[in-house]
């Protein structure tokens, strides 16, 4: 849907100083449409069409009992990402929604957590319904400490 991109580009389109304010602005509203996403504090720091970058920040009010970042507070960063994406992406004679995701748990989230979501263009003009959108979650040292898949359907919107 180029709407939700449009309405990124215009937020952030604006010089520096203006651009985060745009971000948080954009996080805002896109946590208000699916409200669940509000429970992470998300910023959404990247948003292209096959690409989307979503920071999940080192709150308590995210953490489990080790003091880390909770898993389900990662797959929730990692939904975002691939809804961002996908939003981004699509064609405007297709629809999609979510039908699983497989993630491994590679390391402790003891920082910020930028959950990071990819497609290749091709996928989203392809026969097969079935796309796999890879996803991660990546520590503010680099360490990857979340990965997997999320899949989606993708089917011709009804007329």
């Amino acid at each position: 849907m180029p709407q939700l991109y449009d309405l990124w580009k215009i937020l952030t389109g604006a010089p520096v100083a203006g651009r985060l304010a745009g971000k948080r602005v954009f996080s805002l509203a896109f946590a208000r449409k699916a409200p669940y996403f509000g429970s992470i504090h998300p910023l959404v720091n990247q948003l292209r069409p096959n690409y989307a970058e979503v920071v999940v920040p080192n709150r308590r009010s995210v953490h489990n009992h080790l003091g880390t970042v909770h898993a389900i507070a990662l797959c929730n960063g990692l939904e975002m990402a691939m809804g961002a994406l996908a939003e981004a992406t699509i064609p405007a004679d297709k629809r999609w929604i979510p039908k699983g995701m497989e993630v491994a748990y590679t390391a402790k989230a003891t920082s910020d957590i930028t959950c990071i979501a990819e497609t290749d263009p091709g996928q989203w003009t392809a026969d097969d319904p079935d796309l796999p959108v890879r996803v991660r979650g990546v520590r503010d040292d680099g360490t990857v400490v979340i990965e997997g898949v999320i899949r989606l359907w993708v089917t011709p919107k009804k007329r």
